[in-house]
């Protein structure tokens, strides 16, 4: 194939909205203009999806690997066989079953370099669990089949880009998530991902707490004093522009989101509430920390509406756009610094940059 960026797009749970939201995407032809995409699916559902929802037909080229698809034109790499059952809008075993299969495919693809970028369509947590895949989400099993020493689920839309320190976890697992260790690595992922994936030089990083109103000098919890903030201080030692910590309902209500490059939450419904309700269409998943590019939308399977030809391709869109841009400023950043591509390296966290050791406590 050419130079065109190969972007491969595993199909996720056939019953839910994953198929419409791709279909949709790539009916418009000026994306074949951007890229290379190539659906780990199949056929048949493609075919089946079309019908239920009424969508116009365009063509999809049929390939048995990444060598025979057809460059800047769609394409479909056969992963299933003939005997497929979708039954749009319920969780199947099955339904799982066909979403590993072709996860599997495409990451295998993604880790041989055949494909330059990985877009996820959403999977069903529940119904995907077996021997192969044995992991709450996407992101984890993904640091695991890749081999990243560790990973930064990072949403991103069109005002902000706001990590997790702890992700697919039990709310009454949290507080013991949160370590100084724990805290270090993930700013030095998102540090290294503004940097490297986004363009940014220097980035501002927003830090929030984990109690109410960030604990309250101690009176509501004491993550904050004896956790956060000594994270926080090692960081900025070690040039990372990390500020905080901020009680997470006043940093939203004041538009402090406008301030930052990068935002970090301390567990998921705390950055992700406020990010889904300002602004959801836009919103993607970005796996940080890892050399492979991996992007997703935001929303899930949404069996409550698929087959109704309602779901919204926005999201599914700027994922593409987003593992677009990201390839681009990798190479960009690789010209810039001469630095081979790897994933983060943990095992120091001094980057080069100008120390503000103070920084944090301005910011309090």
């Amino acid at each position: 194939m050419s130079d065109s960026i190969k972007i491969g797009i595993s199909h996720g749970d056939i019953n839910g909205i994953g198929y419409e939201v791709i279909l949709k995407t790539l009916a418009d032809t000026r994306i074949s203009e951007l890229c290379t995409p190539i659906i780990y699916g199949s056929p048949k559902v493609v075919a089946y999806h079309r019908k239920a929802l009424n969508l116009p037909e365009y063509n999809i080229n049929r390939a048995r690997n990444v060598e025979e698809c057809l460059v800047r034109k769609p394409n479909i790499i056969n992963c299933l066989g003939e005997d497929i059952h979708v039954e749009l809008g319920k969780s199947s075993a099955h339904a799982g079953e066909c979403a590993v299969i072709a996860l599997e495919k495409a990451v295998d693809d993604l880790k041989n370099n055949k494909i330059d970028a990985l877009i996820t369509a959403p999977i069903n947590k529940q119904n995907i669990q077996s021997e192969k895949f044995n992991y709450p989400g996407h992101t984890e099993y993904l640091k695991n089949v890749l081999g990243a020493n560790e990973v930064l689920m990072l949403m991103v839309n069109d005002l902000m880009r706001i990590g997790v320190v702890a992700g697919h976890v039990p709310i009454s697992k949290v507080s013991e998530t949160i370590t100084v260790e724990t805290l270090l690595k993930k700013l030095k992922i998102l540090n290294i991902s503004l940097q490297r994936d986004f363009g940014i030089r220097k980035p501002k990083i927003a830090v929030f707490g984990l109690n109410p109103h960030s604990g309250d000098h101690g009176v509501i919890g004491n993550e904050e004093q004896n956790i956060i903030i000594p994270a926080l201080e090692k960081a900025n030692a070690e040039g990372i522009l990390a500020m905080g910590p901020f009680a997470a309902d006043g940093f939203f209500s004041s538009e402090g989101y406008k301030k930052f490059d990068g935002i970090l939450a301390m567990y998921h419904d705390q950055g992700l509430t406020p990010f889904k309700a300002l602004d959801m269409d836009s919103g993607v998943n970005f796996t940080a920390g890892m050399n492979f590019i991996r992007t997703s939308p935001a929303h899930g399977t949404a069996y409550d509406i698929a087959g109704t030809n309602t779901a919204n391709p926005d999201s599914f869109r700027h994922a593409l756009y987003l593992a677009i841009d990201v390839y681009k400023n990798r190479l960009n950043h690789k010209e810039f610094t001469k630095e081979p591509l790897k994933n983060v390296d943990l095992s120091s966290f001094h980057n080069g940059a100008d120390n503000p050791a103070d920084m944090g406590q301005r910011y309090r």
